[in-house]
């Protein structure tokens, strides 16, 4: 509506210019001079009108605009005037201005709800631009470094300078542990980093969370199960060696006599020797369980050098073949890039994927089209992977928390800390070892 009342007023006016300077041309070839002189006085009058007209509308927009550039909410037009166009335009125009302020209004409250969602938030939020620049940093994270307020990176120098040097060279999707110390206390810091983009500027998200709670926590349960395990593994030799010394010393003590040599029979003597072995083999178990002990604590520094993946993924399936039947398993291996090579210890390594491998073949056992893949590639993070795959029934859920616990098994044989060892040695090539397990299992080593 006013647009159109707009337009139909420029109309007019045109139009009366044009009838016009179309009178003032007829009286000049009629000879009237006063009178065409008199019109072209009146064109000029109504082009500057005209240009009154527009320069008024275009002079309320730009006010307009400029006043909602600078969140000023403030301007109003007079909706009261004898032009109609006008008067309907101002009315728009405050309309759009309410609207426009109810929205800001929004948005205001808006982020101070999520503001006050980071400053409440348990981890520490912050946004640094590409020069340094601390664009927002929430109290948690002033508290876990020590320091407010942060306003750019060198700040962090008088906190401490490795803390600067680490956040100095972060990098998108960093994701590193630092221990923050003084005189009173250690912090590890878990930093995550996630790239963001804000109007065309690039800036980087860092999260901080302190998780010393969460280690200390971790380290507890770790020590429990190990307790448990060790307990359980102890009690399981000790108990019959007690029993069986109990009936032997029957044997040969009534009450807190001893009995003659000459009172024992021939069944007491068999009994006696097969009692000792017993007590033998329980002992040599327990020794066993004693030096796989000494041999998880003892693991060595990893001798790294470059290796091909495909060599050392075809040496560890050669090895697997050797101890059972191809035809009732078959070992895929899957290598991207082929010419993947891999800086590791290849002895520790192969000593890993043996051990999973061997769990995939019996996870197979009685199975048809039992399959192994050995796989090795660059995942997005760009960091070199080996995946053990197979399609065996997969691991009950109960146990996944279960089975990197050194000296824990569900086997009748075996001592328990293939897994534990595993993790060990990919803890000393800097990477680690996870385990997903659905409708069948895939162990996947990450190298840093």
């Amino acid at each position: 509506m006013v647009s159109r009342n707009i337009y139909l007023q420029l109309v007019f006016r045109i139009v009366l210019m044009v009838l016009t300077i179309v009178a003032s041309t007829y009286f000049f070839f009629k000879g009237q001079y006063i009178v065409c002189a008199i019109g072209i006085l009146i064109i000029i009058a109504q082009t500057s009108a005209l240009i009154s007209h527009i320069n008024q509308t275009n002079r309320k927009i730009a006010y307009f605009f400029d006043a909602i550039k600078n969140e000023d909410f403030t301007l109003r037009f007079p909706e009261k005037l004898s032009v109609k166009s006008l008067e309907e335009l101002n009315h728009s125009l405050n309309m759009l201005n309410s609207m426009i302020q109810d929205i800001h209004l929004k948005k205001q409250a808006q982020e101070q709800y999520y503001q006050e969602i980071l400053k409440q938030a348990d981890i520490g939020i912050f946004t640094i631009n590409a020069k340094g620049h601390i664009l927002f940093a929430n109290p948690t994270v002033q508290d876990l470094l020590n320091y407010r307020p942060l306003n750019h990176i060198k700040q962090l120098i008088q906190v401490d300078q490795e803390l600067y040097n680490l956040f100095k060279d972060l990098q998108p999707f960093d994701n590193t542990i630092y221990q923050l110390g003084n005189e009173r206390e250690k912090r590890d810091l878990s930093l995550k980093c996630t790239p963001i983009t804000i109007e065309n500027d690039k800036l980087l998200l860092v999260v901080v969370h302190d998780i010393h709670k969460e280690l200390d926590q971790k380290e507890t349960d770790s020590w429990v199960k190990l307790i448990r395990v060790l307990t359980h593994e102890i009690m399981n030799t000790i108990t019959p060696i007690t029993s069986i010394s109990e009936s032997i010393l029957r044997f040969y003590k009534k009450g807190n006599v001893i009995i003659a040599p000459s009172d024992f029979d021939e069944d007491q003597l068999k009994n006696t020797v097969k009692g000792l072995e017993v007590i033998k083999d329980q002992g040599s178990d327990l020794m066993s369980f004693v030096e796989s002990y000494r041999t998880f604590l003892s693991v060595p520094e990893p001798d790294k050098e470059l290796i091909p993946a495909h060599k050392l993924l075809e040496r560890v399936k050669l090895l697997l073949l050797e101890q059972t039947d191809p035809e009732n398993l078959k070992i895929e291996i899957l290598v991207t890039p082929e010419d993947l090579e891999l800086y590791v210890d290849q002895k520790q390594i192969s000593q890993v994927l043996l051990n999973l491998g061997k769990n995939a073949k019996q996870s197979l056992e009685g199975q048809e089209n039992g399959t192994v893949r050995l796989i090795a590639g660059i995942n997005e993070m760009n960091k070199k992977f080996i995946q053990v795959y197979d399609n065996g029934p997969g691991i009950p859920t109960e146990l996944l928390n279960e089975i990197f616990v050194p000296f824990f098994t569900t086997k009748n044989t075996g001592t328990g800390i293939g897994l534990s060892l595993s993790k060990q040695i990919m803890r000393l090539h800097g990477g680690n070892i996870h385990v997903v397990s659905q409708e069948n299992t895939k162990f996947t080593l990450t190298f840093e």
